[in-house]
């Protein structure tokens, strides 16, 4: 059975109209009941009762409705998706980075544009203060955060990145002189507190609130951005835990960065709202796995 014929009977199958079914798909009346004539002939059952009053499905017409269509938007599906890959992503995608991060993402956001110059692509600041939040909202439509993402409504994508957790401490703090501190250290240190909003889970991926021997970790002022934390690193009041960028794109005066020998590395992906999830998206995600493939 031919895609087109498919699409007459199903057409039909719904308006239950020659004529009407005709208009619709901008053929005429002639071919709708050819094909359909043709259909009933291969079957060996008519699909349609037909009078001079009304047009109604038989049994067997009512079941190959239903087998047909769900195939047929499978099928429309499919072809819809070879178009936009043929065409390229269009439209826009607004991407959400924490702080520098951004620069990590360079070789990707330039192969995206090669592949998809119709795209606009945008980048905003995401604050570890409110991780998902321009994400639920909608301000962005794909966002670089650090692992582990146990949100029901988020998709989590491959793992971009990956380095070394580093202690953040001002030059003047007794661990500054040290090469490395271990996370039993933290329990020496006062960290920053951070907002309702962030998921216990997530903060604790970064800095534990126990010692590996149950030490508390305290916590002291609540911070909402990272330039927020320098100033209290700066005023000796505060000490951080960091990911590799910290080191690599904030290098500070007063400022002494210390790995953390046995603590796990941090690592990164793209997340997404699952029921929000575009081409766009897909597409940049393809652009990463390209990129590091080419790393």
């Amino acid at each position: 059975m031919e895609l087109r014929d498919i699409e007459i009977f199903l057409a039909l199958a719904e308006e239950l109209h020659f004529g009407r079914t005709a208009e619709r798909l901008h053929v005429t009346q002639a071919r709708v009941s050819q094909a359909i004539a043709r259909q009933e002939r291969r079957i060996g059952a008519a699909l349609f009762e037909r009078t001079s009053r009304r047009v109604a499905l038989t049994p067997i017409g009512e079941g190959l409705r239903d087998d047909l269509k769900a195939g047929y938007e499978r099928i429309l599906s499919g072809l819809d998706s070879a178009r936009q890959a043929a065409r390229g992503a269009q439209g826009r995608l607004r991407l959400g980075v924490f702080g520098s991060l951004a620069h990590e993402l360079a070789p990707a956001s330039a192969l995206f544009r090669e592949h998809h110059p119709a795209c606009a692509l945008s980048f905003h600041e995401v604050h570890f203060s409110d991780p998902f939040g321009p994400l639920r909202a909608g301000q962005v439509d794909l966002q670089l955060c650090w692992l582990p993402v146990r949100e029901p409504d988020i998709t989590v994508g491959p793992v971009l990145l990956s380095g070394p957790l580093s202690l953040m401490v001002p030059r003047a703090h007794p661990l500054a002189g040290r090469a490395s501190v271990h996370l039993e250290d933290l329990g020496d240190c006062v960290f920053p507190a951070v907002g309702d909003t962030v998921p216990r889970y997530w903060v604790e991926a970064l800095i534990p609130f126990h010692t590996p021997s149950g030490r508390p970790v305290r916590r002291g002022p609540t911070v909402r951005t990272f330039q927020e934390i320098e100033g209290f690193v700066l005023s000796g009041s505060l000490c951080a835990v960091v990911h590799f960028d910290g080191p690599r794109y904030y290098q500070r005066p007063g400022i002494v960065y210390l790995p953390i020998e046995d603590a796990p590395s941090g690592q990164w992906a793209l997340v997404w709202r699952a029921a929000a999830e575009t081409e766009q998206a897909r597409a940049y995600v393809r652009a990463c796995e390209e990129a590091m493939i080419r790393a």
